[in-house]
Protein backbone atom coordinates (compact mmCIF):
# COMPACT_ATOMS: atom_id res chain seq x y z
CA UNK A 1 0.00 0.00 0.00
CA UNK A 2 1.24 3.54 -0.78
CA UNK A 3 1.46 5.91 1.33
CA UNK A 4 1.38 9.11 -0.39
CA UNK A 5 2.06 13.02 0.29
CA UNK A 6 1.76 15.97 -1.28
CA UNK A 7 4.86 18.17 -1.57
CA UNK A 8 4.85 22.14 -2.61
CA UNK A 9 8.04 22.96 -3.48
CA UNK A 10 9.02 26.79 -3.95
CA UNK A 11 12.12 27.16 -6.50
CA UNK A 12 13.79 29.17 -9.18
CA UNK A 13 13.36 28.92 -12.76
CA UNK A 14 15.01 30.25 -15.48
CA UNK A 15 13.26 32.24 -17.69
CA UNK A 16 13.89 32.29 -21.56
CA UNK A 17 14.93 35.96 -20.54
CA UNK A 18 17.93 34.44 -18.41
CA UNK A 19 16.11 35.89 -15.30
CA UNK A 20 15.61 33.68 -12.39
CA UNK A 21 11.47 33.22 -11.32
CA UNK A 22 10.36 32.13 -8.65
CA UNK A 23 7.15 29.49 -8.85
CA UNK A 24 5.35 26.64 -6.06
CA UNK A 25 4.67 23.60 -7.62
CA UNK A 26 3.08 20.51 -5.76
CA UNK A 27 4.57 17.03 -6.55
CA UNK A 28 2.99 13.65 -4.82
CA UNK A 29 5.98 11.46 -3.38
CA UNK A 30 5.54 7.78 -2.14
CA UNK A 31 7.14 7.92 1.37
CA UNK A 32 6.92 6.02 4.68
CA UNK A 33 6.93 9.54 6.72
CA UNK A 34 7.47 13.26 6.25
CA UNK A 35 11.36 13.38 6.73
CA UNK A 36 11.50 10.57 3.74
CA UNK A 37 8.91 13.03 1.76
CA UNK A 38 11.23 15.79 1.64
CA UNK A 39 14.12 14.25 1.37
CA UNK A 40 13.11 12.37 -1.97
CA UNK A 41 11.27 15.11 -3.27
CA UNK A 42 14.25 17.24 -2.99
CA UNK A 43 16.16 14.69 -4.72
CA UNK A 44 14.15 14.26 -7.58
CA UNK A 45 13.29 18.08 -7.97
CA UNK A 46 16.67 19.50 -7.80
CA UNK A 47 18.52 19.02 -11.20
CA UNK A 48 15.51 20.62 -12.34
CA UNK A 49 16.37 23.97 -10.56
CA UNK A 50 18.69 27.36 -11.01
CA UNK A 51 18.48 28.53 -7.98
CA UNK A 52 16.81 27.90 -4.24
CA UNK A 53 14.65 25.58 -3.77
CA UNK A 54 12.28 25.04 -0.54
CA UNK A 55 9.92 22.83 0.68
CA UNK A 56 7.32 25.02 1.94
CA UNK A 57 4.57 22.65 3.02
CA UNK A 58 3.77 18.72 2.93
CA UNK A 59 0.35 16.73 3.88
CA UNK A 60 -0.68 13.33 3.54
CA UNK A 61 -2.59 12.61 -0.07
CA UNK A 62 -5.20 9.72 0.39
CA UNK A 63 -5.47 7.68 -2.54
CA UNK A 64 -7.00 4.19 -3.07
CA UNK A 65 -5.41 3.75 -6.42
CA UNK A 66 -3.77 5.32 -9.29
CA UNK A 67 -4.14 5.02 -12.78
CA UNK A 68 -1.49 6.45 -14.90
CA UNK A 69 -1.57 7.17 -18.77
CA UNK A 70 1.49 7.15 -20.57
CA UNK A 71 0.60 8.78 -23.92
CA UNK A 72 2.01 11.95 -24.38
CA UNK A 73 -1.28 14.52 -24.36
CA UNK A 74 -1.90 12.78 -20.38
CA UNK A 75 0.07 15.61 -18.70
CA UNK A 76 -2.41 16.54 -15.83
CA UNK A 77 -3.66 14.64 -12.58
CA UNK A 78 -7.11 14.41 -11.88
CA UNK A 79 -8.67 13.11 -8.16
CA UNK A 80 -11.66 10.90 -9.08
CA UNK A 81 -14.04 10.50 -6.06
CA UNK A 82 -15.69 7.08 -6.33
CA UNK A 83 -18.34 5.41 -4.67
CA UNK A 84 -18.61 1.89 -4.27
CA UNK A 85 -22.03 0.44 -3.75
CA UNK A 86 -22.84 -2.27 -1.54
CA UNK A 87 -25.65 -4.23 0.15
CA UNK A 88 -25.88 -4.33 3.39
CA UNK A 89 -26.54 -8.11 4.59
CA UNK A 90 -28.24 -7.05 7.70
CA UNK A 91 -30.90 -4.52 6.64
CA UNK A 92 -30.72 -5.00 2.62
CA UNK A 93 -30.02 -1.72 2.06
CA UNK A 94 -27.54 0.21 -0.47
CA UNK A 95 -24.19 1.49 1.28
CA UNK A 96 -21.48 3.47 -0.49
CA UNK A 97 -17.98 3.60 0.89
CA UNK A 98 -16.49 6.60 -1.07
CA UNK A 99 -12.42 6.56 -1.95
CA UNK A 100 -10.41 8.88 -3.72
CA UNK A 101 -8.48 7.66 -7.02
CA UNK A 102 -5.85 9.94 -8.46
CA UNK A 103 -6.32 9.25 -12.39
CA UNK A 104 -3.62 10.85 -15.39
CA UNK A 105 -5.36 12.11 -18.65
CA UNK A 106 -5.23 15.12 -21.18
CA UNK A 107 -8.46 16.16 -19.97
CA UNK A 108 -11.62 15.40 -18.26
CA UNK A 109 -13.45 13.23 -20.31
CA UNK A 110 -9.86 11.42 -20.76
CA UNK A 111 -9.96 11.24 -17.11
CA UNK A 112 -13.12 9.81 -16.70
CA UNK A 113 -12.17 7.18 -19.43
CA UNK A 114 -8.91 5.91 -18.26
CA UNK A 115 -10.75 5.56 -14.95
CA UNK A 116 -13.45 3.52 -16.21
CA UNK A 117 -10.66 1.49 -18.17
CA UNK A 118 -9.06 0.62 -15.17
CA UNK A 119 -12.11 -0.49 -13.30
CA UNK A 120 -13.11 -2.69 -15.82
CA UNK A 121 -11.81 -5.93 -13.73
CA UNK A 122 -13.46 -4.66 -10.58
CA UNK A 123 -15.87 -6.93 -9.18
CA UNK A 124 -17.75 -3.72 -7.25
CA UNK A 125 -20.64 -1.96 -8.32
CA UNK A 126 -19.28 2.34 -8.41
CA UNK A 127 -20.91 5.78 -9.57
CA UNK A 128 -18.57 8.64 -10.19
CA UNK A 129 -19.55 11.25 -7.25
CA UNK A 130 -16.96 13.60 -8.75
CA UNK A 131 -14.00 14.36 -10.70
CA UNK A 132 -11.36 17.42 -10.43
CA UNK A 133 -8.26 18.61 -11.71
CA UNK A 134 -5.03 19.08 -9.37
CA UNK A 135 -2.50 21.20 -9.12
CA UNK A 136 0.40 17.97 -8.83
CA UNK A 137 2.65 18.27 -11.11
CA UNK A 138 4.04 14.82 -10.94
CA UNK A 139 3.93 11.59 -9.51
CA UNK A 140 7.23 10.60 -7.38
CA UNK A 141 6.20 6.09 -6.57
CA UNK A 142 8.51 4.56 -4.49
CA UNK A 143 11.05 2.19 -6.93
CA UNK A 144 13.36 0.50 -4.65
CA UNK A 145 15.93 -0.05 -7.75
CA UNK A 146 16.01 4.03 -7.97
CA UNK A 147 16.79 3.82 -4.08
CA UNK A 148 20.75 4.43 -2.83
CA UNK A 149 21.43 0.91 -0.59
Amino acid sequence: MNNWFACKVKIEILTDGGMLKPQTDTYLVDALNFTEAETRVLKEVTPFTHGAIDVTDIKRAKFAEMFTDSSESADKWYKVKCKFITIDEKTDKEKETAQNMLVQAGSFHDAVKNFDNGMKGSMMDYKIAAVTETNILDVFPYDAAKEEP
